[in-house]
């Protein structure tokens, strides 16, 4: 990769677990038990004894979350 398409590419950034429960509002387990079930982003390995989650990821998580809620939300109801 070229200095110049490094300085393009957009910036990754990683959250880890207390940010991604203060992100989501959602507490640990319910947020490994979310992942398990493959409804939520899958951690990934920073180091050898860490883990994080990517925040678009997370983020696009979310906006899906909403969306859903509203599509819900304006559903008349019996």
């Amino acid at each position: 990769m070229s200095a110049q398409s490094a300085a393009t590419a957009p910036a990754v950034r990683i959250l880890r677990l207390p940010q991604v429960c203060k992100v989501t509002g959602l507490g640990r387990s319910m947020i490994y038990q979310l992942e398990a079930e493959r409804r939520f982003p899958t951690r990934v390995r920073i180091g050898l004894r860490a883990v994080g989650w990517v925040e678009s990821e997370v983020q696009l998580w979310l906006a899906g979350r909403i969306k859903q809620h509203r599509a819900t939300e304006a559903q008349p109801r019996p």
